[in-house]
């Protein structure tokens, strides 16, 4: 049985990205698969990695379970909006938050190389956007993308990591959006 976290990484309950993940999971558990949810919407933590690197702070007790279930997962599923070209303030912060040495990978000592702690993991990122994927990918780069695919999910051993853009968001019409919730369920019901 295929063990999937789902990250939703929109801060608006009422947000295209809910119906999405909703729809993922109900795919996924068609096919049998165990599902958890991690909702950033829902936690209680302090988003502002205060000190960098140089001291941690304790872990809020939704992190310390966000944690548990990143790790319990086989795949990781990460649901967010493109603003600005990034991901949003909210998990950003998760990410600086629970994406630590020693918790997803750790340095080796007198080494430029790491151990990558999420080896094994694989991870697909569903994004949504006010343009094109194709316009977003040619003409910014995909930063968000390459943020979380590369960056962060690659660095700590995540592979492969597949994406899967859902835009033009803004002016879209329910029939639109209709179909990428269908999207969403096949797409979960596919992994599983």
């Amino acid at each position: 049985m295929k063990k999937i976290t789902i990250i939703n990484g929109h801060p608006n309950q009422e947000s295209l990205c809910f119906g999405i993940v909703e729809a993922y999971k109900k795919g996924a558990q068609s096919n049998g698969a165990e599902v958890r949810e991690i909702t950033l919407a829902k936690m209680s933590f302090n988003a502002n990695l205060q000190y960098g690197y140089q001291k941690r702070i304790e872990l809020e007790p939704d992190l310390l379970k966000a944690i548990e279930d990143i790790k319990w997962a086989d795949h990781l599923v990460w649901v967010h909006p493109v603003w600005w070209g990034g991901v949003p303030a909210l998990l950003k912060g998760f990410i600086d938050r629970t994406f630590l040495p020693s918790i997803m990978y750790q340095y080796r000592e007198n080494s430029m190389l790491w151990d990558k702690l999420l080896k094994g993991k694989t991870a697909h990122i569903i994004t949504t956007l006010d343009q094109p994927g194709w316009y977003y990918r040619l003409m910014y780069g995909r930063p968000s993308v390459n943020q979380l695919k590369k960056s962060t999910l690659q660095f700590c051993g995540v592979s492969p990591v597949k994406v899967t853009y859902m835009g033009i968001i803004r002016n879209s019409t329910d029939v639109q959006r209709a179909k990428w919730i269908t999207k969403a369920e096949h797409l979960g019901a596919q992994l599983s």
